[in-house]
């Protein structure tokens, strides 16, 4: 194993922790719902896992595209990271719903099945008020709304400040939440129409990526920022989740980078540890001050997200230990793990069902098919496709 590798072991631990949680999340339902109706008023797990992937993402991601000092490069890489498992995903569960063998939970309603089509192939849906046809691609639409946030602090010179980021977008959080800021689910799109703002929405994000992947420095700029003022739009305005939780994931993701940059000298461990007391205490006052009538909803996503930074401090604190392979392993198919659990799920749910009564028998079952298939799925699908990427990237001239 390389130095590199090695030293970034604790990152691949704790994708791989969190992907088990989210998948527990999401099969509890069909083989452990009482345990499950005990245990969410208390620790919201799917929250939890989330927002470690968030944490994680954020540490890396613009580390990636510093290191290689190229937009072109990055969406490269991006794309042949993300697409070929999303595309293998949904047309599984496409194919499995045509044959009768499971079903599709999304409720397209009246929708275009263009305007689905388009919104998924962006990766933007959950910001672009479609259905999600695998209910885990809600997060990637975050991810790609960072991504577009990432590219345009890049280009624009002031990338460095992602620790002013994240607090800017706490602080924005604190403020919707404990102000009341309650907006329709989707609430552009139902302004607006889904339709157009799909249309509108994919063609303002084909430009900025082809624009901020430009040499003319203008074009740079200028699609850097098009792609960032689309992100800041749709992340906080037409999401599922309220406005604060919205801007509480972009300000968890640039927390990430804030302390990448104070681990590798960009920035002062104070500075750092500054931006995670103003985090943690927006996004905490923010829960408590949205008004969901709901106490032990709120209790329940405030422990998750409190226990989410502590396992990230953790990581952290433990990186330059050794990690046990099998949970870098793990790790390194979180991915997969991540969008073929749902696919299986729909199977199970299709033949088996969902059981009343807690059975932990299939609750393990469950585990130990999803493994094995994500091993083969991230040897046959997502390693080729990673080294495509990279392959095509090395081509890919600087601008």
């Amino acid at each position: 194993m390389s130095a590199d590798l090695s030293r970034l072991g604790w990152l691949d631990a704790l994708r791989g922790i969190a992907a088990l949680v989210v998948v527990f999340d999401h099969s509890s339902y069909a083989f452990m719902a009482e345990f499950r109706r005990e245990l969410m008023p208390e620790f919201n797990t799917g929250r939890y896992g989330i927002m470690v992937f968030f944490l994680v993402s954020g540490y890396i991601i613009p580390a990636s595209l510093e290191r290689r000092g190229c937009v072109r490069t990055f969406w490269i890489g991006r794309v042949f990271r993300m697409y070929p498992l999303w595309v293998a995903a949904v047309t599984a569960v496409l194919v499995l719903h045509l044959t009768g063998i499971a079903e599709i939970r999304a409720d397209l309603g009246r929708r275009s099945l263009a305007a689905v089509a388009v919104a998924h192939v962006t990766l933007l849906q959950e910001l672009l008020g479609t259905p999600n046809l695998l209910l885990v691609l809600w997060t990637l639409s975050y991810e790609m709304a960072f991504y577009l946030l990432v590219v345009a602090l890049f280009t624009v010179g002031v990338h460095q400040r992602s620790a002013a980021v994240a607090v800017t977008l706490a602080v924005l959080a604190a403020v919707s939440g404990t102000a009341g800021v309650v907006l329709p689910v989707s609430a552009l799109s139902g302004a607006v129409g889904t339709g157009p703002l799909v249309a509108v929405a994919s063609m303002a994000m084909v430009v900025a990526i082809c624009s901020a992947s430009a040499a003319s420095p203008v074009l740079r700029v200028f699609g850097g920022v098009l792609g960032g003022v689309l992100a800041l739009v749709l992340a906080p305005f037409n999401g599922t989740v309220p406005v604060w939780e919205g801007l509480v994931i972009l300000a968890v993701m640039f927390l990430g980078t804030a302390v990448h940059r104070a681990e590798h000298g960009q920035s002062t461990w104070r500075y750092a540890a500054c931006t995670v007391v103003v985090v943690v205490a927006c996004a905490v006052g923010s829960a408590y001050g949205y008004g969901d009538g709901s106490h032990f909803t709120r209790r329940g996503w405030i422990v998750a997200f409190l226990l989410a930074v502590v396992t990230f401090g953790v990581g952290l604190a433990l990186r330059r230990r050794r990690v046990p392979c099998w949970l870098t392993g793990l790790g390194t198919i979180s991915y997969s793990v991540y969008l073929v659990h749902p696919v299986l799920l729909a199977v199970t749910d299709g033949t088996i069902g969902r059981w009343r009564r807690d059975n932990p028998v299939l609750e393990v079952a469950f585990f130990a098919m999803l493994l094995p298939l994500c091993m083969l799925t991230y040897r046959y699908i997502e390693a080729p496709s990673q080294t495509w990427g990279r392959k095509l990237a090395r081509r890919a001239w600087p601008p």
